[in-house]
């Protein structure tokens, strides 16, 4: 007992000293006794949490540890208020960071520990990070911002609110289900997002385009097939890559949802991908990268896309519920073929899904059927868009090599 209460001290010391390496650090050119807190005082700040939550601990009283923060926080206060009027500085970090050190090294000790090491550790990285979060501040759009604060409110607010059963009669539409993977589906097109605004408008069409089908490659297909007046070649190249990045990120879902599935996808649609991505490189090879904006995508967390994306997904896992209720593997491969055209996230998602669900008679090689006929659907509806929209020359080449994709995952599938 004694030994794991002085373990636990002994943290509570600790997590100060890592918050503390960070000030001192960042403060390391500046004279002696001209801060209020360093290494030392941190470290002993978490210490003094950890003393006072044992205390209070062996009198029985938990006003004592209450009374100790109080007094800590006020002479923190006032040492970093003379501090803050000799420098003209009004940031209030240190403060904030030295009452966080006092309650984290009491958690250590009155709590579960590996909370107040985490605790600790997420505080020294997000003290470490001042200039990188910066930046980001000063870079980010109120589009952005607001694309944060939707996220948050999606996973923090909503999610909990929402029941965790079916509400239809043929178990299909789990409302918390149905949230979750739309959490899950704009997360991963926001990170496509994110990357390409690091990457910069002008940084060559290869990456615009990689990046840009993360978000959605039926846009990027699209943009590509319009722009008449650059060479069909690179354009069609261009294409393929991102239908490549699209079969990849279906992949990356299905391996989130249900592992059980993606073995039974992944040489498949994995031979299908390769076929894209060899296409598109054999057609850029030898050929310039102009420059190119960022496809004209827009932030996938805007509201209304979002709950349209609820809503179509919501209706696909009840009529898909009730085809398999009543024709069985059929009806799944049916609504799956004909979502797939208009969105290859919603027939997948509604697929999988059924995989292991209480009364669900669908094996994970009927689910996987579903998703690769997903896939199909979805690239013949990129094919007949870019046959649409762009030139002789951009349609051809980018129809023989989804042809040639659709081909080798078929072979595969058969062998």
């Amino acid at each position: 007992m004694i030994e794991e209460q002085a373990a636990r001290l002994a943290l509570s010391l600790a997590i100060g000293l890592l918050v503390g390496l960070e000030r001192g650090w960042r403060e390391r050119d500046a004279p002696d006794h001209s801060r209020t807190a360093g290494l030392r005082t941190y470290g002993i700040s978490g210490l003094l949490g950890g003393l006072s939550a044992t205390l209070s601990a062996a009198v029985g009283s938990p006003g004592l540890m209450v009374a100790a923060l109080l007094v800590f926080a006020a002479l923190l206060g006032v040492y970093k208020m003379r501090e803050a009027i000799a420098d003209e500085d009004f940031s209030a970090t240190g403060v904030i960071a030295g009452v966080a050190v006092f309650l984290l090294g009491a958690l250590a000790v009155a709590g579960d520990y590996r909370l107040a090491a985490g605790g600790g550790a997420a505080l020294a990285a997000v003290m470490a990070s001042r200039e990188t979060l910066h930046r980001l501040l000063r870079r980010m759009t109120w589009q952005e911002l607001r694309a944060a604060l939707t996220l948050a409110a999606m996973t923090a607010i909503v999610l909990p609110l929402l029941p965790d059963r079916a509400v239809d009669p043929w178990g299909g539409f789990n409302p918390r289900e149905v949230w979750l993977f739309t959490i899950l589906v704009a997360a991963i097109s926001f990170a496509g997002y994110v990357a390409t605004r690091v990457f910069g408008q002008g940084r060559g069409l290869l990456v615009s385009s990689i990046l840009g089908a993360i978000v959605s490659s039926t846009a990027v297909t699209v943009s590509l097939a319009r722009r008449t007046t650059e060479p069909p070649s690179l354009m069609a190249g261009a294409a393929a890559l991102a239908a490549a990045v699209s079969v990849t990120r279906v992949l990356l879902i299905v391996a989130a949802v249900s592992p059980a599935v993606l073995w039974h996808v992944l040489l498949p649609a994995g031979a299908a991908a390769l076929v894209f991505a060899c296409g598109g490189v054999i057609l850029l090879f030898g050929t310039g990268r102009p420059d190119t904006d960022q496809m004209g995508l827009k932030n996938p967390f805007d509201l209304g896309p979002l709950l349209f994306f609820a809503a179509a997904f919501a209706a696909i896992a009840s009529a898909s519920a009730y085809l398999r209720t009543l024709i069985g593997e059929p009806g799944m491969l049916a609504t799956s073929a004909i979502a797939g055209m208009f969105d290859v996230d919603v027939a997948v998602l509604s697929a999988v899904r059924q995989v292991g669900t209480p009364g669900a008679s669908t094996l994970a090689a009927s689910a996987a059927n579903a998703v690769l006929l997903a896939l199909i659907s979805n690239g013949m509806a990129r094919a007949v868009l870019a046959g649409m929209t762009g030139t002789i020359g951009f349609s051809l080449r980018y129809a023989g090599i989804s042809i040639g994709a659709a081909t080798a995952a078929a072979l595969v599938y058969i062998v």
